[in-house]
């Protein structure tokens, strides 16, 4: 791995852990900023390295550093809100495998991509959140409640922001391409 990657995967883990500061806190899942950095990371470092930089901030809150949204440490996995951040290392995979692969960039493919991403964000945060609450807070969650509580107060707000994210990516990822930082 070049130095440059390393650098560039290090930055994009600092700035999801920068993300998870900014927020609104709600009573199970605060609106954060972590998935539009998640998302670029996918879009700018592409699947591996986007993926590394997610599985390097996961990493780096595991060892004990809160910067998570609600804290941090080994016993952070058992918080009903850590399947969104094993989301966010899927959905930057997924956002890279599927951005490199377009040729001709357009408002509604990009989008499209992104979605499939934050699809993947909710699709591992609430069905870790219904495991936990259910199987190691033994409360009673079923599938609705589930997405109801993790998914629908918030799909607005991510929609909203992926709105923000394609017309990033649109600008700047022809520039990187040109210049010769992305492929």
């Amino acid at each position: 791995m070049k130095t440059r990657q390393m650098i560039l995967i290090a930055l994009f883990a600092a700035l999801t852990g920068i993300g998870a500061f900014i927020k609104i806190p709600t009573p199970l899942v605060p609106y954060t900023l972590q998935y539009l950095f998640c998302a670029y990371a996918g879009i700018f470092l592409g699947s591996k390295d986007g993926l590394y930089s997610q599985l390097l901030y996961i990493s780096i809150g595991l060892v004990g550093f809160p910067i998570f949204a609600s804290g941090g440490g080994p016993a952070y996995v058992l918080q009903p809100t850590f399947g969104y951040l094993m989301g966010f290392a899927a959905g930057a995979y997924v956002i890279g495998l599927l951005i490199k692969k377009l040729k001709n960039m357009s408002f509604v493919k990009v989008y499209s991509i992104i979605t499939i991403g934050l699809m993947m964000v909710y699709l591992f945060g609430v069905s870790y959140m219904y495991l936990i609450v259910n199987f190691y807070l033994n409360k009673q969650m079923d599938i609705m409640k589930a997405i109801a509580v993790g998914f629908t107060p918030y799909i607005v707000f991510d929609l909203g922001l992926n709105i923000l994210i394609t017309i990033t990516a649109l600008r700047v990822v022809p520039i990187l391409r040109r210049a010769g930082y992305l492929k």
